[in-house]
């Protein structure tokens, strides 16, 4: 298992909504990596290094996961449960990243150790503020803990 701190995996099934997020994350300059999963399944596969990510060195387990709620299948409360339920996985940090603002997605979130709730703003550049102080925090505040191979 190969660990990459500095890199960002973001779970989002919406392409326009992915492509702003990894935009706003460059733009802000301090992950090294964003790496796209669509749905729950290929996220799986990517942290479990199968199928198309079956490469350790191209696709290391990152330093943080950033989870839409509203996926095609498996929803992102589930996928948070299979994270924080799995020894190797949990400590990575996983913030759930979605346009509900719906009070019983947050308290699930939370139930299932969310490190974080966040809520997309409307406006680009609301949403870029956004992603730029998550970016900020997460990056180079942030403790980030020890995931060992």
């Amino acid at each position: 298992m190969r660990y990459e701190p500095s890199s960002i995996l973001l779970v989002e099934d919406e392409p326009a909504h992915a492509e702003l997020t990894k935009r706003a994350i460059r733009k802000a300059g301090n992950a090294n990596r964003v790496d796209i999963v669509s749905h729950a399944e290929e996220a799986f596969d990517y942290l479990a290094n199968r199928g198309k990510y079956a490469d350790k060195d191209r696709y290391p387990l990152p330093g943080l996961i950033l989870l839409d709620i509203n996926l095609p299948g498996m929803d992102g409360i589930e996928v948070l449960k299979r994270i924080k339920g799995d020894p190797e996985l949990k400590r990575i940090p996983v913030i759930v990243l979605t346009t509900s603002e719906r009070e019983v997605d947050i308290a699930r979130s939370y139930e299932h150790y969310a490190n974080s709730y966040l809520t997309k703003p409307v406006g680009f550049k609301a949403f870029e503020e956004k992603i730029r102080q998550l970016d900020f925090y997460w990056m180079i505040l942030n403790k980030a803990p020890v995931i060992e191979d």
